[in-house]
């Protein structure tokens, strides 16, 4: 379904029962919402899931590729606001936990629990800055399709291109399908963000962390830093699995999710 949400058009998709428990899937970067389509479809149908392309990605608009994280976390909002939705769980990936978290940040009230995906709280550092441009440096003159195909390396353990080629196809053709001023105006919205490490201490919700055990972007260590951060955060690492935990082994992450949704109060 497309939406305006602060004058931008958004496209999201829902399934389960209205008046069932909401639970956001936000997507990584450069993807889109079809990455969580194995968890789509394995919730039970007393969860209202929703899932949806964050600006610039996708089937939402492009606009004028000018973005800051804050944006995203707006347009979270709204699309919560829109969808009547007073508390919901959020369930990131990697750019979708660093939105889930700064949504944390901003409206605790609106937040019933936290699944957090590959991810961390801090900010980029100055390297992290460099390689960021590198992305923008890479993507306008190698072009899409090069980005792709490099990006799919980083993001995939290596065993992955053979046991979970349909996965790592599904991205390539998800990053592909992006505006190139999309994938360069996040990602220097991810090298701007800010750092939500303040929060963790702060965040009293349920909240479980999912890691790949081969993740090379925001490695195991980086979640057991939140786990040591966040007050009774779960973790469990992935095994088989690298950023792309819940396309690399979707049985294991699954069962994680679904355990945990199943003991929410």
């Amino acid at each position: 379904m497309k939406i305006t949400i602060n004058n931008h058009s958004m496209s999201y998709m829902e399934r389960g029962l209205p008046q069932g428990v909401p639970i956001v899937f936000i997507h990584g970067f450069p993807f889109n919402h079809m990455m969580w389509d194995p968890q789509m479809k394995a919730l039970p149908n007393h969860y209202r899931a929703i899932t949806y392309d964050i600006r610039g990605h996708g089937e939402s608009a492009v606009g004028d590729g000018q973005y800051s994280l804050e944006f995203f976390v707006d347009d979270l909002l709204g699309l919560l606001d829109h969808l009547v939705i007073d508390k919901a769980i959020l369930c990131g990936l990697s750019m979708g936990g660093y939105i889930a978290l700064r949504a944390y940040e901003r409206f605790p009230e609106r937040i019933r629990a936290l699944v957090l995906c590959d991810t961390k709280s801090e900010g980029d550092a100055n390297e992290a800055r460099v390689k960021r441009a590198g992305t923008v440096r890479s993507v306008k003159t190698a072009g899409v399709a090069q980005f792709a195909e490099d990006f799919a390396k980083l993001v995939f353990a290596p065993q992955s291109f053979q046991t979970h080629p349909d996965a790592v196809e599904a991205i390539k053709i998800a990053i592909r399908e992006n505006s190139p001023i999309g994938i360069s105006g996040a990602a220097l919205a991810l090298g701007m963000r800010t750092d939500t490490t303040a929060v963790l201490p702060r965040i009293k919700v349920p909240t479980l962390l999912l890691v790949g055990e081969h993740d090379a972007l925001t490695p195991p260590a980086a979640s057991e830093a939140l786990q040591r951060q966040i007050p009774n955060a779960e973790l469990h690492v992935i095994p088989a699995a690298g950023h792309m935990s819940n396309l690399e082994n979707p049985g294991e992450f699954n069962r994680h999710l679904i355990d945990f949704l199943n003991r929410l109060k």
